[in-house]
């Protein structure tokens, strides 16, 4: 029999995920071609074959091959952060950088529904919206004034670009009850994962997500997320006492790099040397200790790959890890959690951080609504907080404070430089990349010159054009 190399595609349309998965499988046992295995199932075949090897025995890299589309519509952000916290997941979401809200779309917590506050929320929600619609024409009005229609540049391109710079600006006042839309791409063995952390959720809204997503996904993959229940143990408070800090903390700077290797750059260096010599990762690190700064600056060059501008850095820039700690706005926050291979460990959103002041909504004349709302948002938080931290966090504004922990190693941050500090990002998030990429070239002088940084901006420029004042107590 001829062996002749076949490529095609299992077609959705005539297989469902769970036989495509056991199809898959099976290969690892039948000489059949894919096709032959497929033709022979059916859905009792495939669903007894998943409860024996996926189910039963825990095989559960099978359940990969099975890929879900999932549409979740008008969620609120602060739920948005459970559903896209999986890392084995592909998401696109309605942007706040796009789009503008209407003062109704906001999600109203179940965990209110008998409670004094309920109404008091509806009403800051409401205002909070009114105020980011109410600022949009007098931002639009001073940035237009600041960024004159150039020569070759048509009225509809210039008011599209004014517009996108007013919602960049206006953005903050958005709380995290606001509703969003979210697409899905996730395989079921993820999605099982995904389900157990939201129907274990402390939050109604989240849980019942949960719950309406297996029930939709469970029409497609009937065995493999049949077993995915809460668990109890997820979220559940620590059995010893924390100490209560002061917000904010006084001496606090809102982005360090506070943990990497002494020896970073060597053990980057040894990594290449290892891959391409036949040297054991003893001999290629004492290798590179003993060469001089022009060798170790080759190293450097070869493992970034500079030689190929459209070339990604090398994997061995992956054998080592930074750690950064930030606090910076929740806007910010929403766009660095979309990179995936970063370790993201975020402290609960509080109104306790400080906000950002845009300078644009200064200049325009509309610092102080703007900051009576921030305010309001700020005291229905306090009083929310007694009641339900968790339920608090839907009330605040896109403008406040977050802690979180970033740690990756060389080539995410590489990556993460080199989108995130491009002239299109928003400027809250080139402020990030900008302060992560100038601390990074301190630890690591050998890689400096071949950080894509963006060299027309710094952390101080985007401060004084952007902020009126980086936060606000």
């Amino acid at each position: 029999m001829e062996n002749k190399r076949q490529v095609y595609l299992l077609d959705p349309r005539c297989y469902s995920p769970e036989t495509i998965a056991v199809t898959f499988a099976k290969t690892s046992r039948s000489p059949e071609s894919f096709q032959q295995i497929a033709s022979e199932l059916n859905e009792t075949k495939s669903s007894e074959f998943n409860e024996k090897w996926v189910v039963g025995y825990g095989h559960s890299s099978v359940a990969e091959h099975a890929v879900l589309h999932v549409a979740v519509e008008n969620i609120s952000r602060l739920a948005c952060e459970c559903l896209e916290s999986n890392r084995l997941a592909s998401y696109t979401e309605k942007s706040t950088r796009y789009q503008t809200w209407n003062a109704d779309a906001f999600h109203l917590p179940a965990e209110l529904d008998a409670s004094p506050l309920q109404q008091e929320f509806s009403e800051t929600c409401t205002h909070l919206l009114d105020t980011y619609r109410a600022i949009i024409p007098a931002v639009i009005q001073f940035l237009g004034r600041e960024n004159p229609q150039q020569p070759n540049e048509s009225t509809s391109a210039w008011e599209r670009r004014i517009r996108s710079q007013t919602i960049d600006n206006c953005r903050f006042l958005l709380p995290s009850a606001v509703l969003a839309n979210v697409g899905v791409t996730i395989n079921a063995r993820a999605l099982e994962h995904a389900l157990v952390k939201m129907l274990s959720h402390p939050l109604a809204e989240v849980r019942q997500m949960g719950a309406e997503i297996k029930a939709c996904a469970i029409e497609s993959v009937p065995t493999l997320l049949k077993y995915a229940e809460a668990d109890e143990t997820l979220g559940a408070a620590p059995d010893f006492s924390l100490p209560t800090p002061a917000f904010p903390a006084a001496d606090e700077t809102w982005c360090t790099l506070v943990a990497s290797a002494a020896d970073a750059e060597d053990r980057l260096l040894a990594a290449y040397v290892y891959r391409e010599s036949q040297l054991n990762y003893a001999q290629s690190l004492a290798f590179v200790r003993q060469s001089g700064r022009k060798e170790k600056e080759q190293l450097a060059t070869r493992l970034l790959n500079a030689q190929n501008g459209h070339a990604s850095p090398l994997r061995e820039l992956e054998h080592t890890v930074f750690t950064f700690a930030v606090t910076l706005d929740q806007g910010a926050y929403y766009e660095v959690k979309r990179h995936r291979m970063l370790t993201l460990t975020p402290q609960p959103l509080t109104a306790r951080l400080g906000y950002a002041l845009p300078r644009a909504v200064s200049a325009a004349g509309q610092e102080e609504i703007y900051c009576a709302a921030m305010g309001e948002a700020q005291s229905l938080y306090e009083r929310l907080a007694q009641f339900s931290p968790e339920v608090a966090a839907y009330i605040v504004p896109n403008a406040f404070n977050r802690r979180f922990l970033i740690t990756a190693n060389l080539r995410s941050l590489y990556h993460f430089i080199q989108l995130r500090s491009a002239p299109n990002a928003h400027f809250s998030v080139r402020r990030l990349a900008q302060a992560m990429s100038a601390q990074l070239a301190q630890a690591l002088p050998l890689f400096a010159s071949g950080l894509p940084t963006n060299r027309q901006e710094s952390v101080a420029s985007l401060e004084e054009a952007f902020f009126a004042e980086t936060a606000k107590k």
